[in-house]
């Protein structure tokens, strides 16, 4: 979409909120990353699962949309690192393009994306573009490149050539091992979150998660204090 204002002010990290449908059925926005920005164009990708995605499929070339956005206050700390490890799992990998763009010649970047099946591996070339020092691709059936989980590569790796920073946002198991794995072995990591969040602004409650903050936990939101946090500041 072309959105000069958006694409202007948004981070690495930050997502929308997608009105799909002028009929007000469905009522709520659909929260969806920002993958990619360039010049005065902002891209997003989505998979289609139900009635909301289903809509926001049928937009055509030259319509107009209504979105909000930049939305969150929590993005990926972009500065510069010796070595960083960037890891996602299926549509969280989306996030991690724009990320990784902005991290390139910062740092040495070794990417790690896990998909459970060879049907819905994209953006590969994407990241092949941008000049990776690794980019391992995994399946969870092994139906293309590796077989296993993105994390395990990961890990051999770091092993081998340590780290001083790890991002990673997809599906919550992967994101809990990667916090579990990065708090263990002192490793510095952000993970970015996903949730359903119905307003995007901290005005609905539904995206509430436990954050360890001073002596008492306390529970913030990921559409306003997020997506993005420290992994060692939130419990998942």
């Amino acid at each position: 979409m072309k959105a000069p204002e958006i694409a202007k002010t948004a981070k690495p990290g930050q997502f929308l909120e997608i009105k799909v449908s002028e009929t007000g059925e469905p009522f709520l926005r659909r929260p969806i990353s920002i993958y990619n920005l360039d010049g005065d164009i902002v891209e997003f990708i989505f998979q289609v699962k139900g009635k909301g995605t289903k809509l926001l499929s049928e937009f055509e070339i030259g319509s107009k949309i209504d979105i909000m956005g930049p939305l969150g206050f929590g993005t990926f700390k972009v500065q510069e690192y010796n070595n960083v490890a960037i890891i996602g799992g299926g549509i969280g990998t989306y996030p991690l393009y724009e990320l990784t763009k902005e991290l390139k010649g910062k740092t040495n970047i070794n990417v790690y994306l896990g998909f459970r099946d060879k049907n819905l591996v994209t953006c590969e070339k994407e990241f092949e573009k941008i000049g990776l020092n690794k980019l391992v691709i995994t399946t969870d059936d092994g139906s293309y490149k590796e077989k296993g989980f993105a994390i395990d590569f990961m890990k051999k790796d770091i092993e081998e050539h340590k780290v001083d920073m790890i991002f990673a946002c997809g599906p919550l198991p992967m994101l809990k091992a990667v916090r579990k794995y990065a708090i263990e072995n002192n490793i510095p990591c952000q993970i970015s979150l996903e949730e359903r969040m119905g307003c995007g602004i901290g005005a609905c409650l539904g995206c509430a998660v436990k954050v360890i903050s001073g002596e008492e936990p306390r529970y913030g939101h990921v559409c306003k204090e997020g997506p993005v946090f420290n992994a060692q500041d939130v419990e998942i």
